[in-house]
């Protein structure tokens, strides 16, 4: 066969290998025999038709077809080995013509990723500081949590909380038809529809109110865009909110352990810490990665992100599916076909395709390991999330090889972050300097 390097761009080589004769003549008959023992003809015992008997049954194209299938796979080993060429993943092949047969060939190559200085890389996290502010919003949150609704005697209001009977159609078909239904009163609600809250606004207890309100153009139901909703409702009960007096009670009965408030604002402010100084920590991460990839030059061939992009798309599909839509509902939803879902996909999925492809040189040039001990001590911890009946049967399906390996794939990338955290704050630079003191 010949073998032809046509060029070699966005890591993958492009091959053009033609066949010989003699080489396609040799597939042929091993396809005639695999399919004849596989072929019931009329007047023959199985595997024994003549093969232009063979070829007249099945077709010269499946025959071909199979002859293919035999072929391709030599003729790429071959191919490779006759380039010199290392393939890093399976090749996208195509058969270019059939007289002379001609397959045209796609291989990806290794990734190349070369790393800047990323010892330069010199940078600190944001600090943490939780204002007054914060506390009183989640203070004023639980006070809302814990309110009571009070009935009233006057015209609904905005935050109220009221009683309706409701009917509604569309184009004469039912819409919404509730009795005793609970609605919240809030400004600029776009539930059942916007202006539907408005509405209520001013109405006194038993008193009925007919208005209409219309769906957006680009509503997600086709059946309901840009058409007129009659409503019909009956104030039943008005309520309002009464909020529990801000004192030591209050504090206990959101937890006894809080004797004070002044317990409770402390409490509050150390959840808020924690958060804070977490989304600091992983915020700080993100820079140090982004600058470290930004220094680095990465080649790779374009699967990878197509794989990525899949991945993610299925990610997704799978939060559609527990919250109860499918893909085409979502799609309806979204006005968009899944290509251009897909397209959207690409950035943050070659952004993570350049990211895993820098911190696995980086976990290769800072010789980072994990020993089988952090293993186990993260299975030890992953356990502890378990039920106590339920933790030895956890730790077995964790000990797995494939487990294993997958654990230790985290670690690595845990401790190759926590590297680079510890390099751009300077940690690489002290220890220099302590070594240059300690040598005078």
């Amino acid at each position: 066969m010949k073998v032809t390097n046509e060029k070699t761009e966005s890591r993958q080589v492009f091959l053009t290998i033609e066949m010989e004769s003699a080489e396609v003549e040799e597939s042929l008959d091993k396809a005639y025999r695999e399919l004849v023992k596989k072929t019931e003809i009329p007047g023959f015992r199985r595997g024994k038709a003549p093969r232009a008997v063979l070829e007249r049954h099945v077709g010269r194209k499946d025959l071909f077809d199979k002859a293919v299938d035999i072929m391709i796979p030599q003729a790429f080993e071959k191919a490779l080995k006759e380039q010199g060429i290392e393939a890093f993943a399976r090749p996208s092949i195509e058969v270019a013509q059939t007289e002379p047969v001609v397959f045209k060939a796609v291989v990806p190559l290794p990734p190349l990723v070369e790393l800047g200085d990323y010892h330069q890389v010199q940078m600190k996290p944001e600090p943490v500081k939780v204002s007054e502010e914060n506390v009183n919003a989640v203070i004023e949150q639980l006070r809302h949590d814990n309110a009571t609704w009070e009935p009233v005697e006057r015209a609904v209001g905005f935050n109220d909380l009221v009683v309706l009977d409701i009917e509604s159609t569309v184009g004469g078909k039912p819409l919404i038809n509730r009795q005793g239904a609970q609605y919240r009163v809030l400004a600029n609600q776009s539930m059942p529809l916007p202006g539907f809250a408005e509405q209520l606004v001013g109405m006194e207890r038993e008193t009925e109110k007919e208005f209409q309100l219309q769906f957006a153009e680009d509503h997600p139901e086709s059946d309901l865009a840009g058409k007129e909703a009659q409503f019909k409702v009956k104030v039943g009960e008005i309520k309002q909110e009464k909020l529990p007096k801000l004192d030591n009670e209050f504090a206990k009965g959101i937890d006894p352990k809080f004797e004070t408030v002044a317990a409770l604002r402390e409490q509050i402010t150390s959840e808020l810490t924690s958060r804070a100084e977490e989304k600091s920590r992983f915020d700080f991460e993100e820079r140090v990665i982004e600058a470290v990839v930004d220094l680095a030059q990465v080649e790779y061939p374009p699967f990878l992100v197509e794989a990525e992009i899949d991945h993610l798309f299925e990610q997704q599909l799978r939060r559609w599916q527990e919250s109860g839509r499918g893909v085409e509902e979502y799609l309806a939803a979204a006005k968009k076909t899944e290509e251009e879902l897909r397209e959207e996909l690409r950035p943050p999925a070659t952004k993570r395709v350049n990211w895993s492809l820098v911190l696995n040189k980086i976990t290769e040039s800072e010789k980072i390991e994990v020993a089988d001990s952090e293993i186990d001590a993260e299975i030890d911890k992953m356990a502890q999330s378990v039920a106590e009946d339920k933790r030895d049967t956890f730790r077995s399906t964790l000990n797995a090889p494939r487990s294993r390996q997958s654990i230790k794939d985290i670690l690595l990338r845990r401790n190759t972050v926590q590297r680079l955290v510890e390099i751009a704050q300077g940690a690489e630079r002290n220890t220099e300097t302590q070594e240059k003191e300690a040598s005078r």
